[in-house]
């Protein structure tokens, strides 16, 4: 196994955790999570963390970059470089094989090709001048810095203001600097047929439902986190958010947010498409496969 790391990526449903678990299990390996929202305490059924996945054959996977900060809270690109780095030095000291594996293909691509990250400082100045702005127009603003590969830092106006913060000061950092190396992988992708992934998520949303995703963001609340934090980290958290605080009614929550799952998905997709545009060789594995011969797959690609 020529790279130190091995990355696994895939849209949401597709499998890769438990795939990355398994192949963990046999390589003596210790996974660290590609997730920007399960980084979260307390947020575990809305952001699908499945922590029995982590157990094979009665051994318990170690991971990492889940649970450190609580709900609530702002976390950073630059932050999960830092932290990413951190983990992966100590699995390489531990002589232990570094899995890195997620669906934030942002995050996934910081670190492979060593994204030169500062720690942005807040401008309280820019932001007074962008608060009277339509969203509208805040996203005309974050395009006139980058194309909006990431959706997701319009969903809101806080979120639009805070990335073009973020672009503002770069756009005045000296472009040849870079806190991390990029780093070398081989990357696994499990690719899902798009009517099988669909499927799966109308079936996992209803599960987690079931398991009581409500009364998780109803007792996130409860512990005093503001209700447009948690609205901010999108998805899961944004819609049912809503519906508890009596701006959507089930129905609408339901349809609204498997609907925004379903896009989202597409968007990984789409993001992933552009890793390999961008010159990131990804080695597809059918999510369909079973387990053995997803791992025999993994092998031959990483023993290539």
């Amino acid at each position: 196994m020529k790279d130190k790391l091995i990355t696994i990526l895939g849209p949401t449903a597709s499998g890769k955790t438990t795939f990355a678990a398994n192949l963990a299990y046999r390589i003596n390996g210790e996974i660290i999570s590609g997730d920007s929202r399960q980084i979260y305490r307390s947020m575990d059924i809305g952001t699908g963390k499945d922590i029995s996945d982590y157990f094979i054959n009665g051994k318990s996977i170690p991971y990492h970059l889940i649970d450190i900060r609580d709900a609530g809270e702002k976390y950073t690109l630059f932050e999960y470089q830092r932290d990413f780095h951190d983990a992966y030095a100590g699995i390489i000291s531990r002589n232990k094989k570094p899995i890195l594996c997620g669906g934030t293909g942002l995050y996934i691509e910081s670190v492979l090709k060593g994204y030169n990250l500062p720690d942005v400082p807040s401008n309280n100045k820019l932001r007074e001048s962008l608060q009277n702005k339509t969203l509208e127009e805040l996203t005309d603003v974050l395009k006139s810095y980058r194309p909006l590969h990431n959706i997701t830092d319009t969903d809101t106006k806080k979120r639009a203001i805070r990335a073009i913060e973020i672009e503002a000061f770069r756009a005045k950092q000296d472009p040849t600097e870079r806190d991390y190396p990029p780093i070398e992988s081989c990357v696994l992708g499990v690719k899902i047929d798009r009517d099988l992934r669909r499927k799966k998520i109308s079936e996992r949303l209803k599960a987690r439902i079931d398991e009581g995703m409500i009364d998780e963001v109803k007792s996130i609340l409860d512990s005093g986190v503001a209700y447009e934090n948690l609205i901010y980290y999108g998805l899961e958290y944004k819609f049912v958010t809503l519906y508890v605080i009596g701006k959507l009614s089930y129905d609408e929550m339901h349809k609204g947010l498997e609907t925004a799952i379903h896009q989202f998905a597409k968007r990984q997709m789409t993001w992933f498409r552009g890793m390999e545009r961008r010159g990131l060789k990804i080695n597809w594995i059918d999510a369909n496969l079973p387990i053995e011969q997803k791992l025999e797959k993994a092998y031959s690609f990483i023993c290539m």
